[in-house]
């Protein structure tokens, strides 16, 4: 009888290099081994905890939920709501504005590529090195990608003329990938003044920016951190921005996120939530409720609002105390390391090869991707010498 094979003709699967060194952590039983990899927020005890605005809000809503109905395509619209006040300027919150929620950022990023895709002339411009997922989102529904040189690792530095340059060759319509601050994987900010020149080329050009919000609180301060993307969105006729609340509000596996698109009308606006929805159900139907609506719960009171906005700035501290302890250390054996003292959020890239990577792993029990991303809320302040001298060592 003749068959057409399913599984023996995919494709091989290389596994996911950062789910496969979780893995190599786990089963790693020196008590001393350190987690540089995974990108979750630790505490000074190296414990991911659930905040207490988030604790406040679960049991308000235990006490008070009455369904566990289905929420639609579109999630819940207080969550979109309440989300959409707090990323954007009071300005901007009007009819040519509006969203969808999602599971996670990366629902978010993959209904604006296919959105985006729907112009099969459009490319999209990434910065290199990017998150290790972008390049998968938007290639896997067509989308051209074209990429430029975002920062070098041996300087320290954003490579700002590489970055203006491409943008001034992108053509009208296609669309440019900008994080909106605490960039993963290099921790690298932009200043005020590229910022200004980015908004400059986009509404000189046409283009299209999409924003990857995912880490809003954790660099410079919660309103802080979006800045620059205000000033490139008032510059634009048209916009996405896909927010995360993974890391704002230490909600990793609850999945919660947003996809905002922001138009020249009501009605462009109200189609493009409608494609959102449109290939949301066909994707994974409807996003889960219970992350959405812990959100919309402390974003809802005064008193939890404020509780979340102290653990925020608490979190952040301890980030940049963490980051200014390693620099100090780290530029004694490379001065140009001097500057990631002045990076944001959770990551840093060190020019680092493979082969130092697999040296620290294997000789000091310290874990990051090969890389040479660090995840720094990942170290507890009595590990940096330790880390540091480790690392000193191959610079």
């Amino acid at each position: 009888m003749p068959t057409r094979t399913l599984l023996a003709a995919l494709p091989d699967q290389k596994p996911d290099p950062l789910l496969a060194l979780i893995k190599k952590f786990a089963s790693d039983d020196r008590p001393g081994k350190i987690d540089l990899g995974v990108g979750v927020y630790r505490n000074a005890e190296g414990k991911t905890p659930v905040m207490a605005a988030v604790k406040s809000a679960e049991h308000h809503l235990w006490e008070t939920q009455d369904s566990k109905s289905y929420i639609g395509p579109e999630g819940d619209p207080t969550f979109v709501s309440l989300l959409a006040q707090e990323v954007f300027c009071d300005g901007m919150v009007t009819e040519n504005l509006a969203g969808v929620q999602t599971p996670g950022g990366t629902a978010a990023l993959r209904l604006s590529a296919e959105i985006l895709a729907h112009d099969n002339d459009r490319s999209i411009w990434i910065g290199t090195p990017t998150w290790a997922n972008h390049n998968a989102i938007f290639a896997t529904v067509g989308l051209g990608i074209k990429t430029y040189r975002f920062f070098d690792p041996q300087t320290q530095a954003v490579r700002v003329d590489e970055m203006l340059s491409a943008f001034e060759s992108a053509k009208c319509g296609d669309a440019i990938l900008l994080h909106a601050s605490c960039h993963n994987p290099t921790g690298a900010a932009i200043s005020a003044e590229v910022w200004s020149a980015i908004a400059e080329i986009v509404a000189r050009k046409g283009l299209i920016p999409l924003f990857d919000n995912a880490y809003q609180g954790l660099g410079r301060g919660f309103a802080q951190d979006v800045e620059g993307m205000h000033t490139v969105l008032k510059a634009a006729d048209e916009a996405i921005v896909a927010v995360s609340c993974s890391k704002s509000f230490s909600l990793y596996r609850e999945r919660t996120g947003a996809a905002f698109v922001l138009g020249n009308s009501a009605t462009d606006v109200a189609r493009g939530v409608a494609n959102f929805a449109y290939h949301a159900r066909a994707s994974y139907s409807m996003p889960p409720a219970h992350g959405a609506a812990v959100v919309a719960t402390v974003l809802a009171d005064a008193g939890r609002r404020k509780l979340w906005i102290d653990e925020l700035a608490s979190m952040r501290s301890r980030i940049f105390e963490i980051r200014t302890e390693l620099t100090n250390r780290l530029s004694a054996y490379m001065p140009q390391l001097a500057a990631v003292a002045d990076q944001e959020g959770m990551f840093s890239l060190l020019p680092l090869t493979p082969e130092n990577i697999t040296h620290l792993r294997e000789v000091h029990g310290i874990y990051m991707p090969d890389s040479g991303r660090v995840n720094l809320a990942g170290l507890r302040i009595e590990q940096v010498d330790q880390v540091s001298r480790a690392i000193g060592q191959l610079l």
